[in-house]
């Protein structure tokens, strides 16, 4: 069976980022697919259960360690194994109720779905802050995400099997691999990911997130993210000047096929109620890194639309709101890009 590439994506598909504000999954699932019908997107319901929050899910189920209520972390040393396979291959734990509600759903689906994983850089750095020795900690996330990556891969494919999943790598952490006490050298944190990307590209187009919590730091080194190789990598569009700044690395990236996903709508702060500021905002980052060397059909018709975050501090009100923003630019954006194709008989 093939293996889903971004030619099962679409110019102007909408998606969102992990959380919402639903406190019952199936409420949520029907939400995403009908704001999003064309790309839903897993949701994760930390109103539900602190349990579906990032580092919950991805301490879930290894041994040695225990997962609190409150979604706080705690070590058992004396039962700690890194060479151990995680005890929950088919995500029947607490924080997952919302997973398989989701794939409930999409039993019928055909197309393109949305996933997310905790990276291996993020969840090491949980571990060892947690107090594990650093190298155990990073050898035993390499092996439970990796792990967890091809179970998921097989879950979707037995429950939807339908579905092109595109899953992205959560990974905050990875921005901080350069400073100067960060637990494991830069290299081997790329590598990490990177090898969890090429496990995904078995059955999944393979995304990468990297946005700092909030989304509200503009510094981010794109060339060094780019090294580990994903089809589809996260952009808020908050961080343009980092992003002009690296204009021969996306330039590259888009060559060579890769997608962007717009976090166009800001998450924190003022938004407004109309989507003509974002718009601009998002067109002018397009001509700087057109001035920079990107090819301005690339931009364009390599383009997906999403929130700059998750939305799970939001009323579901205000999530809908945020996601008709969201859809709005995706729409102009569509309009852009098919203009484009007629200009040049695609």
């Amino acid at each position: 069976m093939r293996a889903p590439t971004v030619a099962d994506l679409a110019v102007g598909l909408t998606t969102s980022i992990g959380t919402l504000p639903h406190a019952d999954p199936r409420a949520a699932v029907d939400f995403v697919l009908r704001v999003h019908p064309r790309l839903p997107a897993l949701p994760q319901l930390p109103n539900r259960s602190l349990l579906e929050r990032r580092l919950p899910q991805a301490a879930w189920g290894i041994d040695g360690v225990s997962v609190q209520p409150d979604g706080s972390i705690t070590i058992d040393h004396a039962h700690l194994d890194i060479d151990a396979p995680y005890r929950d291959p088919s995500f029947s734990g607490a924080p997952f109720v919302t997973l398989h509600a989701f794939l409930d759903a999409l039993a019928d689906h055909s197309g393109p779905a949305k996933f997310q994983l905790t990276g291996p850089v993020t969840l090491g750095v949980a571990l060892s802050s947690a107090g594990i020795e650093p190298r155990a900690a990073f050898a035993l996330s390499a092996t439970v995400v990796q792990s967890r990556a091809r179970a998921l891969l097989r879950l979707v494919a037995q429950r939807a099997p339908g579905v092109a999943p595109l899953v992205f790598l959560d990974e905050p952490s990875l921005l901080a691999c350069l400073e100067p006490n960060f637990p494991i050298d830069a290299d081997d944190a790329l590598d990490l990911v990177s090898s969890v990307l090429a496990t995904l590209e078995h059955g999944a187009i393979t995304g990468l997130r990297c946005s700092p919590r909030g989304g509200m730091t503009t510094t981010v080194d794109w060339p060094l993210v780019l090294q580990t190789g994903p089809a589809v990598l996260a952009v808020p569009v908050q961080t343009h000047p980092s992003l002009v700044a690296a204009s021969a690395s996306i330039a590259e990236f888009l060559e060579n096929g890769g997608w962007l996903a717009w976090g166009a709508v800001p998450t924190e702060g003022p938004v407004g109620s109309t989507a003509g500021l974002l718009w601009r905002q998002l067109s002018g980052v397009w001509c700087e890194l057109v001035q920079g060397g990107c090819e301005v059909s690339r931009l364009r018709l390599q383009a997906l639309v999403t929130p700059s975050g998750g939305l799970g501090r939001h009323s579901v009100e205000q999530a809908e709101e945020m996601l008709e923003l969201v859809d709005d630019l995706a729409r102009r954006l569509y309009d852009q890009a098919t203009g484009l194709r007629l200009s040049v008989g695609a």
